[in-house]
C-alpha cells in the first residue's frame, strides 16, 4: 500500500448539501423524476384518476417516463389502461411535459 498522509483534523470534507438536491441527483440516475415530482404524484393521486380508481391502485414508481402502478385485480388493470390517454393528459397538466409518457400495470397487493 503506497504511503500518503492523514487527513488534516481540521478538514471536514466537502460541505453538507440539502438532502432533497442529492436525493434528486440519485433518482435522475435512476431514470425516475425528482422528489418534488414523486410526492406531488402521491399527493395527487386520488385527484388525478379519481377516488374509486385510487382504492385500488397505487402508483409504484416511474422509470424513463413509465408509470407502473399495481392494481388489485385485472379488471383494474384494464381499465387504466383504457383510460391511458386521459391520465396521460392529467399527469402532464400536474406533472410537466414527459414526466409520464407511458401507464404500466402489475396485479398484485399493494
Amino acid at each position: 500500500m503506497p504511503w500518503s498522509a492523514l487527513p488534516d483534523p481540521d478538514d471536514h470534507g466537502p460541505a453538507p448539501r440539502p438532502l432533497p438536491d442529492v436525493l434528486d441527483q440519485v433518482l435522475a440516475g435512476l431514470g425516475a423524476p425528482s422528489v418534488d415530482v414523486l410526492m406531488t404524484l402521491h399527493e395527487r393521486w386520488s385527484d388525478l384518476v379519481g377516488a374509486e380508481v385510487a382504492e385500488h391502485a397505487q402508483p409504484i414508481s416511474i422509470e424513463h417516463g413509465r408509470l407502473l402502478v399495481t392494481v388489485d385485480n385485472a379488471a383494474w388493470a384494464s381499465h387504466l389502461r383504457w383510460a391511458e390517454a386521459e391520465l396521460l393528459t392529467g399527469f402532464e397538466r400536474l406533472l410537466g411535459r414527459g414526466v409520464v409518457t407511458a401507464v404500466r400495470t402489475r396485479v398484485g397487493s399493494r
